[in-house]
């Protein structure tokens, strides 16, 4: 199984990507909106064939990506059937399983933090993502959204305590920086349930944390109950000037083909060193040339009234003058993809 744990940092929220390295099938659980053209590039550029997305309960601090992911790759949308919530193609409960190549994810009611929150045991017990019922060292708050205390500890001794030891705990959350655990470390280390606690003193633990709403919770529950769609029904707008897509490394880049297509309508800056202008790979008529080294110190001297494509021999250098342009406040900017290289080997004038 390939397996991918993500983060988005200003909700500390984990996301995971699991696929089946033979048929290239997989799924994403609990990914970020704001984290779609990160995760979407992973799904590209492993070749994946997106399944669907499973929310392990309704968010109460980010907007999932959800809509966002069946829009851009046609993948179904899963969640517990008792949230209702709309757009919905799997309704999850307790008991089922979702298939993914030869793996599956079998699915666990463990309500308390919210009455909809599942986890999601992975490979006959050696894994289980746990959402925001378990976490590391902790458990997910249970004084809004139907929450219940009592409910929480039944779920987590019956649900995932149940399951041996050695099954590695992947939470959606983790405010420290842990990326996961065992089964047998929270079931003797977990400070609000683990060891020989009883029921009445993790409700008493848990009604006294006494901690802040989350700060999107006014947002990220309306929308979460639609999927993530957002209330126009619109994607967020992405460039308006040519087809750039951002890659898994955070990269903006565009096809050669659409650069030769459009010469008139962009600026190209050559990047390369002045040996290389009248080497093998030749130049593009009317670009610009700075090089690298030069270009903090140049950039007043690119044209960006129109949108500014860079390019390099393979598209490494161009890549990193993508982002100094974009940090000196160019924000049409695009790195040709493949470069000179990649230019030639298409046949490209």
């Amino acid at each position: 199984m390939l397996f991918r744990q993500l983060f988005d940092q200003s909700s500390s929220t984990y996301s995971y990507l699991l696929a089946d390295t033979r048929t290239r099938e997989a799924v994403l659980v609990d990914c970020v909106f704001e984290q779609h053209a990160r995760d979407a590039a992973l799904v590209r550029e492993l070749e994946l064939k997106l399944l669907c997305t499973i929310d392990t309960h309704c968010h109460a601090d980010h907007v999932t990506g959800a809509w966002l992911m069946r829009t851009a790759f046609g993948s179904k949308i899963a969640l517990a059937r008792s949230y209702g919530a709309r757009n919905v193609d799997v309704p999850l409960a307790h008991g089922e399983f979702v298939r993914f190549g030869d793996y599956g994810l079998e699915v666990r009611a463990t309500p308390g933090h919210t009455d909809g929150c599942l986890s999601l045991v992975a490979n006959g017990g050696r894994a289980v993502f746990t959402g925001d019922a378990l976490l590391v060292r902790g458990a997910g708050r249970t004084d809004f959204q139907q929450g219940d205390a009592a409910r929480l500890f039944r779920s987590i001794r019956e649900q995932l305590f149940s399951l041996p030891d050695p099954c590695r705990v992947y939470p959606a959350h983790d405010y420290e920086g842990r990326t996961a655990s065992t089964i047998g470390e929270e079931r003797r280390h977990n400070p609000r349930i683990g060891g020989a606690v009883r029921e009445e003193d993790f409700v008493g633990y848990m009604r006294n944390l006494g901690l802040p709403h989350p700060k999107q919770l006014a947002v990220a529950v309306p929308a979460n109950m639609r999927c993530g769609e957002p209330e126009d029904g619109r994607s967020p707008a992405g460039p308006d000037w040519g087809p750039v897509v951002t890659t898994y490394a955070g990269v903006s880049e565009i096809a050669p083909e659409w650069v030769a297509e459009h010469r008139g309508a962009v600026t190209v800056l050559d990047v390369r060193s002045p040996a290389e202008l009248d080497g093998e790979l030749g130049r593009l008529e009317g670009a610009t040339s700075i090089p690298l080294d030069e270009l903090r110190a140049r950039v007043g001297e690119v044209n960006a009234d129109k949108p500014v494509v860079v390019v390099c021999q393979t598209g490494k250098r161009s890549g990193l003058a993508t982002a100094i342009l974009k940090k000196a406040g160019v924000s049409r900017v695009a790195n040709v993809a493949g470069g000179l290289v990649r230019w030639r080997e298409l046949g490209l004038a």
